[in-house]
C-alpha cells in the first residue's frame, strides 16, 4: 500500500520498489513505474497501484477419480503481474488518494481466476485416474497439467498475469479410505515385521544350537582326552610296576648273590676255623702222646686247679702225704693202671679235702 501524507492542499504519494504506480491528471498518464513519488492533487488526480513482486497462492479442493473416490488436493501457485498497465487496465487496482488502499480486491479476483483454472486442470486429469494410482503418481501428474494449462489459459496474458511456479503438496483420500488403504501396508509392515521376528529367533535358535553343538563336542574331546590321560596314567603305572619289580628282582638276586657270598665266605671261615683247631687238637693230641706222664699228670692237676673255686686255705691229712710221698719215691715203671687209679683216688681225696678246706 502507498504510503500518502497530505501538505497544504497537496498530496504526497510515496510507493515501494514492488509496487507499479500509474497517475493519470485529467485523463492524461502522468506518472507511470515501480517505486515513484510525486506531489498531486486528489481532486484531479486518479492512481492505480500494481503489486509485481511474486504472489504465493495456496489453494485447496477436493475432486473424485475415476473409482468414484473423493480425494482433496493441496496446491501453491506462485505468480506476478508482468503487465502493470494491462492488469491496471482489466482488473480494479485504483487507490484512494488520502488513505492510499484499494478500492476494491484485485487480488482476490486473481486469486479467484488462478484458483478455478487450476482447480478445473487438476479435475481434468483426477478424473481418468484410479486411486491408487492417483496417490501414487498423481501429484507428479497433476503438477505437469496445471502447469501446462495454465500456461495454455488465454485469460491470463490478457490480464497480464505470468505464472511463475505451481507446486502440487498432497492429494489426500478421505479419512477412512486413507484408514483402508493403510490397512495392507500396515499388515505388510507387520508381517515383515513377524518375518524378521521369526529369523531373529531362528538365527539364535541356530546360534544356541551351534552352540550346544561346540559344548557337546568339547565335552566328547573332553572326555576323550580324559580316556588316554587313564590310558596313559595305567601305562604309567604298569611300567612303574614293571620297572619295580623289575629292580625288586636285581636287589633280590644281588642280596642273595651277597647272602651266598657271605655263607661261603662263613663256611670257609668256618672250613678254615676247623681245620686249624682240628690241627691244633692234633698237635695236642700228638703233643700229650709223646709226654711224660707225670707232666700229663701235672697239667691235669693244673687245668683242674684252674676250674676249682678259690682256695684260702689246704688241709693234707698223713694218709694223703704218706700216698703222694709213696708214689713220688716209687718207681716209674710201676705206674700203671693200678698206680693211675691210686693216684686218682689220691687227688680225687685231695681235692675234697682242698674243698673241705676250703668250706671251712
Amino acid at each position: 500500500m502507498a504510503d500518502i501524507t497530505r501538505r497544504l492542499g497537496w498530496r504526497h504519494l510515496r510507493s515501494a520498489p514492488t509496487a507499479h504506480i500509474r497517475h493519470h491528471r485529467a485523463g492524461r498518464l502522468v506518472h507511470d513505474g515501480p517505486g515513484l513519488t510525486f506531489w498531486f492533487r486528489a481532486l484531479s488526480a486518479s492512481l492505480s497501484e500494481v503489486p509485481v513482486a511474486d504472489q504465493e497462492l495456496a489453494m485447496a479442493f477436493h475432486a473424485r477419480t475415476a473409482d468414484f473416490q473423493d480425494v482433496s488436493v493441496q496446491a501453491t501457485v506462485t505468480y506476478r503481474v508482468s503487465d502493470p498497465a494491462t492488469a491496471a487496465a482489466r482488473l480494479d487496482f485504483s487507490i484512494d488518494p488520502d488513505t492510499g488502499a484499494w478500492r476494491g480486491a484485485p487480488l482476490e479476483q486473481l486469486s479467484t481466476l488462478l484458483t478455478e483454472s487450476a482447480q478445473q486442470h487438476a479435475l481434468d486429469v483426477l478424473a481418468r485416474t484410479a486411486l491408487s494410482s492417483a496417490l501414487v503418481d498423481g501429484v507428479a501428474a497433476v503438477r505437469e497439467r496445471v502447469t501446462e494449462g495454465l500456461a495454455a489459459e488465454p485469460r491470463l496474458p490478457a490480464t497480464g498475469i505470468e505464472v511463475v511456479a505451481v507446486r502440487v503438496v498432497a492429494i489426500r483420500p478421505e479419512p477412512e479410505v486413507e484408514r483402508a488403504l493403510r490397512t495392507p501396508a500396515r499388515e505388510q509392515i507387520q508381517q515383515e515385521a513377524d518375518r524378521a521376528t521369526y529369523e531373529r529367533r531362528a538365527v539364535a535358535v541356530e546360534r544356541e544350537r551351534a552352540i550346544a553343538e561346540n559344548e557337546l563336542a568339547s565335552r566328547i574331546e573332553l572326555a576323550r582326552q580324559e580316556e588316554r590321560l587313564v590310558e596313559q596314567r595305567g601305562t604309567n603305572a604298569r611300567r612303574e610296576a614293571e620297572e619295580k619289580a623289575a629292580a625288586d628282582a636285581v636287589r633280590s638276586k644281588a642280596q642273595a648273590a651277597r647272602t651266598v657270598q657271605l655263607a661261603q665266605a662263613e663256611a670257609d671261615a668256618a672250613r678254615a676255623v676247623g681245620e686249624a683247631k682240628a690241627e691244633a687238637q692234633a698237635a695236642w693230641l700228638r703233643v700229650h702222646a709223646t709226654a711224660d706222664p707225670a707232666i700229663l699228670h701235672a697239667l691235669t692237676a693244673t687245668r683242674l686247679a684252674e676250674n676249682l673255686p678259690r682256695i684260702d686255705s689246704v688241709t693234707l691229712t698223713p694218709d694223703v702225704l704218706t700216698g703222694l710221698l709213696a708214689r713220688l719215691n716209687g718207681p716209674a715203671g710201676q705206674a700203671g693202671p693200678a698206680g693211675q687209679a691210686g693216684q686218682a683216688g689220691q687227688a680225687g681225696q685231695a681235692g675234697q679235702a682242698g674243698r673241705s678246706g676250703g668250706e671251712a
